[in-house]
């Protein structure tokens, strides 16, 4: 297959969901695909206000079949830089990688999307790409081939797990023992505690009570109280609901309660999709926090993945995870990067700006918590 075969076209969220079939093949044919650019996750999003229908996506087909497929933006660069583009994202996306068909039809499918970017005439500020595993070391290579530049602007490691032959496996060749060991005496108090039990729910079981358990239990916490919680607001916890349904299809979705006699004490939510589980949500209730049933929750999901095989990979779905990093033994590296086109800007100097808008936030943002740490202290002591 050559890559004149290949068209690279400006489409919409809307007109994609007019082929429902087209859409899913790439998914459950792709290149280690992840769920976030799925028509599950995607029309959750415009369903629920979190995308308009009229998303710009580059579609690079092969005839009649879909064999990648790329949702982006264009806005405003860093510091108010020109016109550059963006991959799609949403607080609920974990990464931002192009879903690109498997095997011979890849690499012209990555060249054809390559000149579709090409073909906007800007740049690309690219947050959450996977350098190192998945799609995106092939990406980033044919963008080389087609004369991109690329500067990166930050990286960092995210926790994953990939299933061993056992969990026995997996305990016997654990590098933090230590951890392993904590990890089962918070169990045993626990169990000191009450009758505890997981529930694992899978695709075809009561996902709609698990969601709203989950969602009952994230709005009791520190979430809740500052209002970022799923629940707080109707579009984001029907987009719970959406994306978390029963169902089949190319990716599908899983929920791990840890119960204390016989109530929630933990909730995981997770999408399943070429073999990798992204854990995307999880709650605990604080009231227990000294027995971190939340770290007992992912030891216990450990565990069933080796049991049920239900994913060979266990993904964090994390920017930074303290809680996991002693857990999981694997990385992924993801970075935030420019990418400029032929005789397009210096990436160095947009990854510059980009450093420097982040800088920016970072110190207003401190700077506002003090404020009102400060300010609240003088009121307590009026």
């Amino acid at each position: 297959m050559t890559c004149e075969a290949m068209t690279c076209t400006v489409t919409t969220l809307a007109a994609l969901s007019r082929e429902p079939a087209a859409w899913d093949a790439l998914v459950a044919g792709a290149d280690r695909p992840t769920p976030d650019y799925s028509r599950r996750v995607l029309e959750a999003h415009r369903d629920n206000g979190l995308a308009p229908a009229d998303l710009p996506c580059l579609a690079v087909r092969r005839g009649p079949d879909l064999v990648a497929l790329l949702p982006y933006r264009i806005g405003r660069g860093p510091l108010g830089w020109g016109r550059v583009a963006r991959p799609f994202t949403s607080p609920y996306l974990t990464v931002t990688a192009p879903l690109v068909v498997a095997g011979p039809d890849g690499p012209p499918a990555l060249a054809a999307l390559a000149a579709g970017m090409r073909g906007l005439g800007c740049p690309w500020w690219w947050p959450l790409l996977p350098t190192e595993d998945g799609v995106g070391p092939a990406f980033l290579a044919a963008l080389a081939r087609d004369g991109w530049g690329r500067a990166e602007v930050s990286a960092f490691q995210r926790p994953v797990l990939d299933r061993r032959a056992s969990h026995d496996a997996f305990l016997k060749g654990h590098p933090h023992k230590g951890r392993l060991k904590d990890l089962r005496r918070r169990r045993r108090r626990l169990e000191e505690a009450g009758l505890l039990s997981v529930e694992a729910v899978g695709p075809d079981g009561d996902l709609a009570g698990a969601v709203a358990e989950f969602l009952a239990l994230e709005r009791r916490g520190w979430k809740g109280r500052a209002g970022t919680a799923l629940a707080c607001r109707p579009g984001t916890a029907d987009f719970a609901r959406d994306v978390f349904r029963a169902g089949d299809g190319p990716v599908t979705a899983r929920a791990d309660l840890l119960r204390l006699d016989g109530r929630v004490v933990a909730a995981s939510l997770a999408l399943v999709c070429g073999c990798t589980a992204m854990l995307l949500k999880t709650a605990y209730d604080e009231d227990l926090r000294q027995l971190a049933p939340g770290v007992v929750l992912e030891a216990e999901i450990v565990q069933a993945l080796h049991e049920t095989r239900f994913a060979d990979r266990l993904d964090s779905a994390t920017l930074a995870s303290a809680v996991l990093d002693d857990l999981y033994p694997e990385r992924t590296r993801i970075a935030e990067t420019m990418l400029s086109p032929p005789g397009g800007p210096a990436p160095s100097r947009l990854a510059d700006r980009a450093r420097r808008q982040h800088a920016a936030k970072a110190w207003l943002k401190a700077w506002l918590k003090a404020w009102l740490k400060a300010r609240l202290a003088r009121l307590q002591r009026r």
